[in-house]
């Protein structure tokens, strides 16, 4: 373990951030935000080699959390020469790093550690689980595309991952496809999922199932925020501290050096000037820092956050929540997700397998181009059937429909009077008139005429009337479509219509 403070808190910071975002360069992104350098010993020229820093970098990082030696173990055998992965010019390349369990020698408690081997084991399977290879069922680290649970869904007729693609005029909806067997056996695809749907019912039982820890999660995440702000601060104390101290150092160099050896004295002053600036920059992005930072949480601030952390989905849905901060924390709490659109008709059958071991299995309504895919169709038919029967018009049926929570198959919208007439001709379902199933009279209660006795008042065909309501010679209404027209006809309108005729007959 290195003897210097800031190198030994710097290192305890990459493997307290790796617990944290669980992602190398997720860790590299915090560091250079916090503009904080990561200690490099250069192996180059005799020994010894002094550190120097270096922004950070992701492979710095991973170099870090991959060295065993931080762990306390002594190891040989992490890399074997591969011939046939040598570059033609490069002497050095061709090794191929081992996995733990092929380390030729690997002796524990050699020196002393930052952290226990465990946690280094699971740091190497989290790192690795970090890559994108269905194949090898490694989900990547979650990123910020729509789709929720990517990497993480399964077919429930193969058991393969399945990929996602992205439709729509503009390719922004989102859709779960299964080609595992049409690309290994040129078959066809198993299914396809909206994500959209299937998201929103995870999303909706993950925050169904923390809700009784909301407090819990919400004092936590309070007492993390004070730490990281304690854990910065104290990493910048270090940071002027050393620079400090080299200016200092610089400053006795150039103290103790004759006078007359003007040659070293001109060096020593010039290296001390270069600390003093050095001081001053690191001074100056402190204060940048310490202004950006929040102010100290007060009394308020506690109870504001604690307020905004028993509200899970109002986190949830919040604009600074971003996608890959969703997908993170349902990785935590759910293994995978195994789903299957055709074992229920008209229905997307899931099962949630929880980290704790636990599943949960649900249906939920799918969204399909025809009523005769939808899974209450029958039940709508019979519905519908039932209100026909009981004298509503189409209008007053979908009202009815509408308030017991009946949707349109495709959009899920509210239906209308003209949805119901298309159901109506479809499924044979006579039309509700308001004379029941009696003839229409030649002249209603309320003085208006049928359409047959407005033609027997005038004298012409029935045909003709129709075509008069069209073109606006005649006015009348209906109560829905498909229902008897209700027409006006006044004295002064049969003057006109027969004058018309007589002219139209010449």
């Amino acid at each position: 373990m290195n003897p210097d403070e800031e190198v030994q808190a710097r290192i305890h910071l990459v493997f307290q951030k790796f617990r944290d975002i669980r992602s190398a360069r997720g860790v590299m992104c915090y560091l250079r935000e916090a503009h904080l350098p990561l200690p490099v010993r250069p192996l180059h020229g005799p020994a010894p080699h002094e550190v120097i820093w270096q922004d950070a970098r992701a492979s710095s990082v991973r170099d870090i959390l991959q060295n065993p030696a931080y762990a306390g173990a002594y190891v040989y055998g992490r890399k074997v020469k591969d011939p046939t992965k040598r570059r033609p010019g490069a002497p050095g390349s061709g090794h191929v790093r081992q996995p733990v369990d092929k380390w030729e020698i690997c002796l524990h408690n050699v020196y002393p550690a930052y952290i226990r081997w465990e946690e280094f084991l699971a740091n190497q399977a989290q790192l690795r689980a970090n890559q994108l290879n269905y194949r090898e069922e490694l989900h990547g680290v979650p990123r910020k595309g729509q789709a929720l649970l990517q990497g993480i869904v399964r077919c429930g007729y193969c058991g393969a991952f399945l990929h996602l693609r992205y439709s729509g005029p503009h390719g922004d909806f989102p859709v779960y496809v299964c080609n595992n067997d049409q690309r290994q056996f040129g078959g066809k695809r198993c299914q396809e999922v909206r994500a959209i749907a299937l998201d929103t019912q995870i999303a909706q039982r993950f925050l169904a199932a923390l809700h009784p820890d909301q407090l819990t999660l919400a004092l936590a995440a309070l007492a993390q925020l004070e730490q990281e702000e304690q854990a910065e601060r104290k990493q910048w104390e270090l940071r002027v501290e050393r620079v400090r101290y080299e200016a200092k150092r610089a400053e006795r160099q150039y103290q103790v050096v004759e006078p007359e050896n003007r040659l070293v004295a001109r060096s020593l002053e010039r290296q001390w000037e270069e600390k003093l600036r050095a001081v001053e920059a690191v001074e100056k992005e402190y204060q940048t820092w310490r202004s950006a930072r929040l102010a100290p949480i007060t009394e308020a601030d506690r109870v504001s956050i604690l307020a905004v952390g028993r509200d899970l989905p109002l986190l949830w849905q919040a604009e600074t929540t971003t996608n890959a901060d969703r997908k993170q924390m349902l990785h935590l709490l759910i293994r995978d997700v195994i789903v299957d659109g055709k074992r229920a008709h008209g229905q997307v059958w899931v099962q949630v397998n929880w980290q704790t071991g636990a599943y949960e299995e649900f249906c939920y309504k799918r969204s399909v181009r025809s009523y005769e895919a939808s899974a209450d169709v029958e039940t709508l038919e019979q519905r519908i059937r039932e209100l026909n029967a009981a004298q509503l018009i189409d209008a007053q049926l979908a009202e009815r429909l509408n308030a017991e929570g009946y949707r349109t198959a495709r959009l899920h919208r509210p239906f209308t009077g003209g949805t119901v007439w298309l159901l109506r001709e479809k499924w044979g379902i006579p039309t509700v008139k308001i004379n029941g199933t009696e003839h229409n009279p030649a002249q209603w209660e309320d003085g208006s005429y049928s359409v047959h006795g407005a033609a027997t008042h005038l004298g012409v065909n029935p045909s003709t009337i129709h075509h008069w309501l069209k073109v606006g010679k005649l006015t009348g209404h209906q109560l829905a479509k498909g229902m008897p027209w209700k027409i006006d006809v006044t004295d002064e309108d049969v003057i006109q219509l027969q004058e018309w005729l007589r002219r139209a007959r010449r």
